[in-house]
């Protein structure tokens, strides 16, 4: 067995190969790392959970085909045996912490920390007491029993997790309502990052409300209250613009833009899209055409004045 290895730098903290002491959770390694603009790791497999917790910056994080924007006040789970890669932004890199364990309650706990299959993206609060927690973790270095106690009580963080899910998502009620406590325009913003970039996959509200954590009726509220739209009415109505710029940069038949933004009936798509802008697909990719070609043709506002003085 790997001797414990402690690495201390100015960017980069880590307490790594830690003996399996306990069965039920036991602590594997943990850090707190400040990335480098662009620094990505992956593809990769990991035979441990490992939760990072985003502190400061933006990066990214893909796993089964899908990928995660994140930022400041997100947490993301890496689980045994998925390919995985994640990497900082290359304008605002981020800084995280993140913590690696196993053992037999590993799934369960992260059930009630609010982890699934559908949810591998999740916000986090109380991030001071979370740092506190893992520099804890990595000050109890040495390889000795009572460090290896401390170790596993630290691993108590969870205890903020499950209170931070119930915090965020809410409680249930006895009439089997959710009460919901985390800003509503959170969860817009997350739902439009995930259109943006999937939206040429053929996803539905259903899926959006599935990679954000909440239900469907939630999803339609929030976006009622910040937007006054429903998210139904937000997804179509992002692929018909998202077809519109197609029709304008590209020269692309109708039945090819139709297919780029998930829409399988060609006509289906031209009533939708003239329902939006007034105009056919084709009607409108002229019309456009014409008016840049007139806008071109017309003499600029210096033009016209030096006509008038000459």
């Amino acid at each position: 067995m790997r001797n414990i290895k402690y690495t201390d730098s100015a960017q980069f903290q880590c307490l790594e190969h830690l003996r399996e002491a306990f069965m039920d959770l036991y602590l594997v390694h943990c850090g707190i790392e400040h990335c480098q603009p662009s620094q990505s790791i992956g593809p990769s497999f990991r035979d441990e959970y490992i939760i990072h917790f985003v502190l400061e910056g933006k990066g990214s994080y893909t796993v089964g085909g899908i990928t995660y924007f994140l930022s400041s006040g997100q947490m993301f789970l890496i689980t045994p045996g998925e390919e995985v890669r994640y990497g900082a932004d290359a304008d605002e890199p981020w800084t995280y912490a993140w913590i690696g364990f196993n053992g037999i309650r590993a799934a369960s706990t992260l059930r009630n920390c609010g982890f699934s299959k559908q949810s591998y993206v999740l916000p986090f609060k109380k991030q001071d007491a979370l740092v506190e927690h893992i520099s804890n973790i990595l000050t109890s270095s040495q390889l000795s029993l009572s460090n290896d106690l401390k170790r596993n009580a630290y691993l108590l963080l969870f205890s903020f997790l499950v209170d931070n899910y119930n915090c965020i998502f809410g409680q249930t009620h006895k009439n089997g309502d959710i009460r919901y406590d985390y800003g509503s325009s959170v969860y817009v913003e997350q739902a439009i990052d995930y259109i943006k970039w999937n939206h040429s996959r053929g996803i539905n509200v259903t899926d959006i409300a599935d990679y954000i954590g909440i239900s469907r009726t939630y999803l339609n509220h929030v976006f009622q209250k910040e937007l006054g739209i429903s998210s139904q009415k937000f997804l179509m109505d992002f692929r018909l613009h998202k077809a519109a710029s197609l029709l304008i940069s590209s020269d692309l038949p109708v039945t090819e833009v139709s297919a780029e933004v998930e829409y399988d009936d060609s006509l289906a798509f031209s009533k939708a899209f003239k329902k939006k802008f007034g105009l056919s697909p084709k009607n409108y990719r002229t019309h456009k055409e014409t008016m840049e070609r007139f806008s071109a043709k017309q003499p600029s506002t210096n033009e016209l004045l030096d006509v008038a003085n000459p």
